[in-house]
C-alpha cells in the first residue's frame, strides 16, 4: 500500500480487512498479478502515477470471481484486467483480494492459466495491440524490417517474439548488448545499439524500418521515424526515454510515414478482447519462461527499483495465493 503525508510517500506491505477495498460489483480473489514498469515509477515514486492515496499499485490482475453483481461475471469466473486506471486511482492487482467494475474486466482466455496470462499482462496486451496498429496501416512481413525498441523489457520481449512468430524481420534495439542472444532466442535477427538513436540526428535519415513498435520516446522515437521508409509506420506506446518528441515534420509530410499512439489503459473492451484471442493464436507459450521471473510480494518493493534501474529482463510476475 502506498501512502503519503507531509513527509513523503511510503510504501509497505499492509494487512487490512476486505470491508475496506474500494467501490465496485465484482469481487476477485487475485490469483497472479504482475509488475509493470509504471508500477515501477508508482512504487518509486519516481513519477506521479499515483493520484489518489492511500493506493494499492498493481495495473494487471488475474483471479477468480468470487461475488458478483455485474451481469457478465459470477462466482467462479476467471478473469483478467489491465489498466483502466486501476493501480492510479483505484485499488490494484497487488493483494489478495480486488473489489472492482466488472466493465473493466474480460474473461481469461482458456489458452493461458493466470500466471501465462500475467506473463503476458499489460506489457503483452500493448505489444499486440501494436502489431494489430501496424497491420491495420499495411504493414506485411514482406514489407522490410520492423524494428522494436526497447526490446528487451516487458513490451519488447513479447514484441519480438509475435512478430517473429507472424513472419516479420524482426531488428531489436537495446542498450544491453549482454541480451543478444535472449532476443535472437525470441526471435530477432539482428540487434542494433540504443545508443546510435540517442543522440539528436537528422531530419531524414537512411531509409530502414517499414514498421516500427516503439516504448522509448523521446530523441529515440524522433529517429527512428526519421529512419522509416516510404509510408512506413511507427506504433508508439511508452516514454521509458523521455516524454519529449524532438522531431520534425519532414518523415511525414515527406515520407508519409504514420506514427499511430497506443493505449492500453482505455483501450475499448473489443480490442482488447481481440488483442487477447490473438495473443493466444500468435505468442508461443513456450517463450513466456524466457521472458519472465517471479517475485513475491514481499520483495516487489526492492523489484521495483531494479525495474526502474533497468535491470530486469522480460516480464515480473507476482504470483498470490489468498487465504
Amino acid at each position: 500500500m502506498i501512502s503519503k503525508d507531509e513527509a513523503g510517500q511510503h510504501v509497505a506491505l499492509t494487512d487490512i480487512g476486505k470491508d475496506r477495498l474500494p467501490e465496485g460489483d465484482v469481487n476477485v480473489r487475485v490469483q497472479c498479478s504482475t509488475l509493470n514498469y509504471k508500477d515501477a515509477l508508482a512504487i518509486t515514486g519516481k513519477a506521479p502515477v499515483v493520484r489518489k492515496f492511500p493506493m494499492v499499485p498493481g495495473i494487471d490482475l488475474a483471479g477468480v470471481v468470487e461475488q458478483s453483481d455485474h451481469p457478465e461475471f459470477r462466482a467462479g469466473d476467471q478473469v483478467v484486467l489491465n489498466g483502466w486506471g486501476v493501480g492510479e486511482v483505484h485499488w490494484g492487482g497487488l493483494a489478495e483480494y480486488a473489489r472492482l467494475k466488472g466493465d473493466w474486466l474480460i474473461p481469461l482466455d482458456p489458452a493461458f492459466s493466470p500466471e501465462q496470462a500475467m506473463s503476458i499482462g499489460t506489457a503483452g496486451y500493448t505489444s499486440m495491440l501494436c502489431v494489430m496498429a501496424l497491420e491495420k496501416h499495411g504493414v506485411t512481413p514482406e514489407s522490410g524490417e520492423v524494428l522494436v525498441t526497447g526490446a528487451a523489457g516487458g513490451v519488447g520481449s513479447v514484441a519480438v517474439a509475435i512478430l517473429a512468430k507472424l513472419g516479420y524481420t524482426v531488428v531489436a534495439m537495446t542498450g544491453r548488448p549482454a541480451e543478444a542472444d535472449y532476443l535472437k532466442s525470441l526471435g530477432a535477427s539482428r540487434i542494433v545499439d540504443r545508443g546510435d538513436y540517442s543522440a539528436p540526428g537528422k531530419p531524414l535519415a537512411k531509409e530502414q524500418w517499414a514498421g516500427a513498435i516503439d516504448v522509448a520516446g523521446g530523441q529515440v522515437l524522433a529517429n527512428v521515424c526519421a529512419a522509416m521508409t516510404y509510408r512506413g509506420v511507427v506504433a508508439a506506446c511508452g516514454l521509458a526515454g523521455g516524454m519529449g518528441f524532438p522531431a520534425t515534420v519532414a518523415p511525414f509530410i515527406l515520407r508519409g510515414v504514420t506514427l499511430a499512439g497506443i493505449d492500453s489503459v482505455m483501450c475499448p473492451k473489443p480490442e482488447r478482447i481481440e488483442a487477447w484471442r490473438r495473443l493466444a493464436s500468435d505468442l508461443d507459450p513456450a517463450l513466456l519462461s524466457s521472458m519472465t521471473q517471479r517475485v513475491a510480494l514481499d520483495d516487489v518493493v526492492t523489484a521495483a527499483e531494479q525495474l526502474i534501474a533497468g535491470a530486469v529482463r522480460g516480464r515480473i510476475i507476482v504470483p498470490i495465493s489468498a487465504n
